[in-house]
């Protein structure tokens, strides 16, 4: 598998918990940035004798929807994805529109993500997002008309003033809207942020947070959505085939300022600056191997759980009676399961991943 993953990373406004690369003050993507991903493209599409096809394809932001469908016609042309390839668009909802949405459709998009975050209105307000609860339905409710099937929403959880009420309207207007998928994170408070430098008040504790992560697994359960990652809820056959290339440590290749990538067990990245990416070749920096803890920590995020016959395949690791004896009490507690061959985190297990890896790692 080799997922492509291109950066957009042009906004009308920064969000103010998002630490993402960004460059806000946009509402179009210049013709200069997409001949610079097309540029980098076209560099790494020899592989010996074999192009290098994605598999999956990921337009990532910042905010892709400000792409044209001409811009994303090109980039997908000039990727080369192969017969069958997931590409995906992320999409805020109120830069989209019936007529848009069709021309993305037609320029080769099969799966939409669509930032909803919350079914408040006075919430949105408060993250610094652009659209209101209405148009979110109106976003998902022209997407399912125009044909898409694989639609993706996002859910944010604990953040201030945070209710169970809130939490449910914005699960059943997800599960109304249509969405095949459903991405849910606990708000995380990062320094370079609007949030990081003046914190919102009234944000619910790391155990109100923990209950608001175990409410929504549950109601997301009962509505038909599986959990197969730490953050992610699918119904079955929609999981999001390109996120999983990251947690099983296949290729991917990251393009755009700022993209991280991952290719033959290498890391590598693009230093951030969208004027600098545009001027010349990128010059790629060299960010250390995929290690067997990468391996333990990434698929311990999956309800798959971590394999220890492919850990010891691939990177040679075997546990100890001490790492046995630790994992039977994760079972005992009710914080994974474990068979002796494969171990998975439950949801009470997730919420202490960090702890749980200090005594594998």
């Amino acid at each position: 598998m080799f997922g492509l993953y291109v950066h957009i990373p042009y906004c009308a406004s920064k969000c103010r918990y998002c630490d993402f690369y960004s460059a806000a003050g946009n509402h179009n993507v210049p013709d200069s940035y997409v001949d610079a991903l097309c540029r980098e493209m076209d560099r790494f599409s020899p592989c010996g004798s074999t192009p290098l096809r994605p598999d999956t394809l990921y337009f990532g932001g910042g905010t892709p929807s400000l792409l044209t469908a001409a811009q994303l016609a090109r980039l997908i042309d000039t990727a080369g994805p192969v017969a069958g390839a997931e590409i995906t668009l992320e999409a805020n909802p109120e830069t989209v529109s019936k007529e848009s949405l069709v021309a993305y459709r037609q320029a080769g998009v099969n799966r939409i993500s669509f930032g909803v975050q919350s079914a408040f209105d006075v919430q949105l307000a408060r993250l610094g997002r652009r659209h209101t609860a209405a148009q979110s339905r109106l976003a998902l409710q022209w997407a399912r008309e125009v044909g898409f099937v694989n639609i993706s929403g996002d859910l944010m959880l604990a953040l201030p003033d945070y209710t169970l009420d809130e939490l449910k309207a914005t699960v059943e207007l997800l599960c109304e809207g249509g969405c095949t998928h459903i991405s849910s994170y606990l708000l995380k408070i990062e320094p370079n942020t609007v949030f990081g430098r003046r914190p919102p008040e009234n944000l619910p504790d790391e155990d109100a947070a923990a209950d608001f992560y175990l409410a929504a697994v549950e109601l997301l359960e009962k509505a038909g959505y599986g959990q197969y990652e730490i953050s992610n809820f699918s119904k079955p056959g929609f999981e999001g085939r390109h996120n999983l290339n990251y947690w099983n440590c296949a290729d991917y290749l990251g393009l755009g300022p700022a993209a991280h990538s991952c290719m033959g067990g290498k890391r590598f990245y693009t230093p951030a600056g969208t004027a600098a990416f545009c001027e010349k070749p990128a010059e790629y920096v060299a960010d250390g191997a995929c290690t067997a803890e990468d391996f333990i920590m990434l698929q311990l995020r999956l309800t798959s759980g971590l394999n220890l016959e492919t850990l010891k395949q691939a990177y040679g690791v075997v546990w100890d009676e001490k790492k046995f004896a630790f994992a039977q009490r994760l079972q005992e507690s009710g914080l994974a399961r474990f068979d002796g061959h494969t171990l998975a985190l439950t949801p009470r297990g997730m919420l202490l991943q960090n702890s749980i890896l200090v005594e594998l790692i």
